[in-house]
């Protein structure tokens, strides 16, 4: 059988660089599928359920041999700089304590249920030994095991240990979006706020470039094995 990976992220603007060029489909409830004949792409929003949305559509595009869990990510171990790429070797759902494995990678990601804050950071950190958290691969490794699919995680450090931008979950929505234009009213009239939503902005642009780079090279290397 050839390989046919399945990328699954949270949210368009994670997938905008890798899938340029791809042919693309919007389904009912604001999925969006990306294929391209050798892989296929799924987004659907953030949080649990809507990644399992956005997998069940990737499943139906086609053979999917393996499923990438990617995306931006926060950082809990302060080493770790934006652009940084994680590669899980343990993926964790703060949940329900559950544990995924991947022998290959030694890093430890955990899966939150909302936007960690810095305090929540230090606490994965000292409780799990997580070097990042994000809200999506949990689910996605969940799902795999339940196909007997490879799976693995990658993800990209988009603000460091240390930042946070009070009030970001509020703004997230049951259907996992965010609610962009909402915020930009909140922020308007909260200056304090300005300075670090402009380095949210550069940091998580320059995230998602250096992921491209990586996706772009996890994709070429499943072709070579076809």
């Amino acid at each position: 059988m050839n390989e046919f990976p399945a990328i699954i992220a949270a949210l368009p603007r994670e997938l905008e660089r890798l899938v340029r060029g791809w042919e693309r489909r919007e389904l009912p409830g604001k999925v969006f599928v990306y294929t391209n004949g050798s892989a296929v792409a799924a987004c659907a929003g953030m949080g649990s359920t809507r990644v399992a949305l956005a997998v069940e559509a990737a499943l139906k595009a086609g053979p999917v041999t393996a499923l990438l869990s990617v995306g931006l990510a926060g950082a809990c171990d302060p080493a770790l700089r934006v652009g940084d790429i994680v590669r899980a070797g343990e993926v964790i759902d703060s949940g329900t304590g559950e544990r995924y494995a991947n022998s290959q990678f030694r890093q430890v990601l955990v899966t939150s249920m909302a936007i960690a804050s810095v305090a929540e950071k230090r606490r994965l950190l000292e409780s799990y030994g997580a070097v990042a958290v994000d809200m999506e691969a949990a689910t996605v490794a969940r799902i795999a095991l339940g196909h007997g699919l490879y799976f693995q995680a990658i993800k990209v450090i988009s603000d460091e240990a240390d930042f946070e931008i009070e009030g970001l979950s509020r703004f997230a929505t049951r259907d996992g979006q965010f609610r962009e234009a909402a915020f930009g009213m909140y922020a308007a009239i909260r200056p304090y706020l300005w300075k670090k939503l402009i380095a949210l902005a550069g940091n998580s642009g320059k995230a998602l470039v250096s992921l491209t780079d990586v996706l772009h090279g996890e994709l070429e290397w499943y072709r070579k094995r076809n």
